[in-house]
């Protein structure tokens, strides 16, 4: 249901998992569902690929190293759906929270960047694949398509996602903005690249809320000391590529933050946010309106679902036998 005049509680996790183990995060995370939903958060976001954890491995260890990683990751990784997804949204229900959140999905031997949005009765009303890998990530994730590529309708409003470096793809972006997103949730690793990576990350979301003219809500994953000796040991690598990168927080569609953000350690930035806020905006810029063009700029999207293979029946029709589920 699409909300012009409410207020929804809402909140921003910063978060570590538990570090190779699909479990014990999927573990902490539904605790964390339960607790924010005892503080009354209507919709909260979590990091990129949280679940089991972001392949920091993949970024200071060489491509022909990595097997290892690769093959852990991938043992650890979830099936959507299955019964990791059915406890995810049965605490989404129990918190009567919208929440979304990032995990590495496993589809036979390709795991993929997914966002997973679940409704506050537990329905998993969306599930899209990060459209294209960002660097070292493309020796971890596979491609996805642009069936995902939308906002969609849940009890708080309407909700767009990205992941991390699809927000500098302009195009990645408008195609949430044309779809009358009202909240954005903007997913990021964190423990990435230092302060440069928490000021690109920050300069990002405050854009695209005030092009977008909406609420953004951006988490960043944290990894603690441990982990990241952990995970320098086991790949032979640095720690600092791996170290800082952090910035959780909420913008109004007017750019501004709201509250303090987070840039180190575990925590949630929470607020209110009044959705009215949105047409104050877009009254005096709004990108799919009245301050947009059509007749001489326009975007097209392909949202048909990418098949490997494809049925041709014997009257000629076409059937995808592998079709992916978007919402």
């Amino acid at each position: 249901m699409k909300n012009s005049n409410k207020t929804v509680k809402v909140a921003a996790v910063q978060i570590s998992p538990v570090l190779y183990s699909k479990q014990g995060t999927i573990d902490k995370i539904i605790n964390k569902i339960l607790e924010l939903g005892e503080k009354g958060v209507e919709f909260a976001t979590f990091p990129e690929t949280i679940i089991p954890y972001y392949p920091y491995f993949s970024f200071i260890q060489a491509p022909y190293a990595m097997a290892q990683e690769h093959l852990k990751l991938l043992e650890e990784s979830i099936v959507v759906p299955s019964a990791d997804t059915d406890a995810i949204g049965k605490a989404a229900k129990e918190a009567n929270m919208v929440v979304s959140i990032g995990v590495n999905e496993r589809d036979g031997g390709t795991i993929y960047n997914t966002q997973l949005l679940f409704d506050s009765d537990g329905t998993l009303i969306q599930r899209r694949r990060k459209l294209t890998p960002t660097y070292h990530e493309r020796m971890v994730w596979g491609q996805g398509d642009a069936s995902g590529l939308r906002a969609v309708d849940s009890a708080v409003g309407r909700i767009g996602q990205l992941a991390c470096w699809e927000h500098y793809n302009p195009l990645f972006r408008y195609a949430m903005i044309a779809d009358g997103e009202q909240i954005h949730s903007a997913m990021y690793p964190g423990s990435f690249l230092g302060p440069l990576h928490s000021e690109q990350t920050e300069i990002n979301v405050r854009q695209h809320a005030m092009e977008s003219a909406c609420f953004v809500v951006c988490a960043t994953g944290w990894l603690d000391e441990e982990q990241q000796k952990q995970i320098a040991q086991d790949t032979g690598g640095p720690i600092g590529p791996i170290s800082g990168g952090c910035f959780t927080a909420i913008i109004n569609p007017e750019g501004q933050i709201i509250g303090e953000p987070i840039k180190s350690g575990e925590g949630e930035v929470i607020a209110d946010i009044d959705l009215s806020k949105i047409d104050s905006r877009k009254r005096l810029m709004d990108a799919k309106g009245h301050y947009s063009r059509p007749e001489l700029v326009s975007l097209v999207i392909d949202r048909t679902p990418a098949s490997q293979v494809h049925d041709i029946s014997i009257d000629g029709q076409i059937s995808a036998s592998a079709q992916i589920i978007s919402e």
